[in-house]
């Protein structure tokens, strides 16, 4: 574990339980194959979509008690896949810049980058789509801004994420006795 590039402050004991709770080998069978870890980011946009969906309904629409026993029912499941997301990534959005080597760094760069990029076209579609809402007038846009504008924030938040889950790739395969690497 060292400091990244630029990063002179001390490492402290919080940074060392994190790393270290993030590098974790008991759970890796369920991250260890790009299949697997696109199914964990499905199933937490999924879940990510039902919950907001749900909370739209209990704030600002209905308010079914139905709706936040779906929320409630999701999050040890949401909670549990996000986990699985974050050690598949080593901590990469979680760890402090410190704890992080420059390859890293440059990684969480990238994430941070393509997210960005995906979370600005969905905001312009949402707000193309709440003006197209309102200009033919079948909706009145009043009441579908706070909704819209929740479920942007929930993605805005948790695009770096789900990107950098589906970055990772696959750790290199351990060799078989015998086999030398050719070089």
């Amino acid at each position: 574990m060292t400091a990244g590039q630029g990063q002179t402050a001390e490492i402290t004991t919080h940074d060392r339980r994190m790393f270290a709770l993030m590098n974790r080998e008991e759970g890796s069978a369920l991250h260890s194959t790009a299949t697997r870890r696109r199914l964990f980011v499905g199933a937490h946009i999924l879940m990510t979509a039902a919950s907001v969906v749900c909370w739209n309904i209990v704030v600002f629409g209905e308010r079914r008690d139905w709706a936040l026993v779906v929320i409630l029912a999701l999050l040890l499941p949401w909670c549990f896949a996000t986990g699985v997301i974050n050690t598949a990534t080593r901590g990469l959005l979680e760890l402090r810049g410190r704890v992080l080597d420059e390859r890293q760094l440059a990684e969480r760069d990238r994430a941070r980058a393509r997210a960005h990029r995906l979370t600005s076209g969905l905001l312009l579609a949402a707000a193309l789509g709440v003006g197209a809402a309102g200009w033919t007038g079948g909706v009145p846009v009043e009441g579908l801004i706070a909704p819209v504008l929740a479920a942007v924030l929930a993605t805005h938040w948790l695009m770096p994420l789900w990107v950098a889950g589906l970055m990772v790739r696959d750790e290199p395969a351990d060799e078989p006795d015998g086999v030398s690497a050719k070089v």
